[in-house]
């Protein structure tokens, strides 16, 4: 039987990367509360 996650860097930066966040009011909306909470990490970053 297959994984359920089966992780693929590409398709998440797709759905939930910085750029992705900037596209739309929702999506700065949430980096704006991340902001504000201090977050390390804003958004979903591409690991070398």
């Amino acid at each position: 039987m297959k994984r359920t996650w089966n992780p693929k860097k590409h398709k998440r930066m797709k759905k939930h990367g910085f750029l992705k966040r900037l596209q739309s009011l929702g999506g700065l909306k949430i980096l704006k509360r991340r902001r504000a909470k201090g977050r390390k990490t804003l958004a979903v970053l591409k690991k070398k």
